[in-house]
C-alpha cells in the first residue's frame, strides 16, 4: 500500500469514525473543517496538505469524501460508524440491488436479516460486479440479490449516497435471495 492510499485510509478512520485520533470534531453533518483536519494529520507524524488531501479526494475510487464548493470542509459520503446526518435523499431504489459478503456470513444472515453491524446502513450496490468486490474483502465471497422494489413498496426507506451507494436500515431475511453464478 502506497502512501497515498495508507493517507486515505486514515482520513476514513478520522472522517467515518474517530475524529478525535486527529484532534478534530465533525458537525452533526459530518463535516470537518479541511484546515483543523490538515493540521491534525500533520500532528500525527503524517504529511499532508491542501493538494494532497484535493489528489486523494479527486482520486479515490470509491468517491468517499466530498469537499464543499469553496473547499473549507470536507466529509466522508457513507460508511460512518458514528452518529452523523450526511442529509442523505430518500430515494426509491432499482427493483434488485446486490450485497457482497463472506459466506461465513451466511448461516446468519438467512437467520437475521443484513444488519448494519458497526455502521448506521447496510450497503447495497447496483451491480454484482461491485458487490463480489466488495465480498472479496471479507473472505470466499458470496452475493445476495436484494429484492429493493418490494421492500420499498412495503415501506422500508432507502437513500443513495453521493458516491452510488445504496443504504437502508435493514434487509429482513425474506427479501433476500443468493446468487448462484459469480
Amino acid at each position: 500500500m502506497g502512501k497515498k492510499d495508507k493517507l486515505s485510509v486514515f482520513i476514513s478512520l478520522v472522517l467515518r469514525h474517530k475524529p478525535e485520533t486527529a484532534g478534530i470534531q465533525l458537525d452533526e453533518h459530518g463535516w470537518a473543517n479541511v484546515e483543523e483536519l490538515i493540521t491534525g494529520i500533520n500532528s500525527t507524524g503524517r504529511n499532508i496538505d491542501m493538494k494532497k488531501l484535493e489528489d486523494i479526494v479527486a482520486t479515490d475510487e470509491k468517491g468517499r469524501y466530498s469537499l464543499n464548493e469553496d473547499k473549507t470542509l470536507i466529509r466522508a459520503n457513507q460508511g460512518h460508524s458514528i452518529p452523523v446526518d450526511v442529509e442523505l435523499r430518500e430515494k426509491e431504489p432499482p427493483e434488485f440491488l446486490y450485497h457482497g459478503t463472506a459466506d461465513r456470513f451466511l448461516e446468519d444472515i438467512q437467520t437475521e436479516g443484513l444488519k448494519p453491524m458497526s455502521r448506521l446502513y447496510v450497503h447495497l450496490s447496483k451491480d454484482k460486479k461491485t458487490a463480489i468486490k466488495v465480498g472479496k474483502r471479507h473472505g470466499k465471497p458470496i452475493i445476495l440479490q436484494v429484492h429493493s422494489g418490494e421492500m420499498f413498496r412495503d415501506g422500508n426507506k432507502f437513500y443513495l449516497s453521493e458516491n452510488g451507494v445504496w443504504l437502508t436500515e435493514f434487509v429482513p431475511a425474506r427479501y433476500l435471495n443468493m446468487e448462484e453464478n459469480i
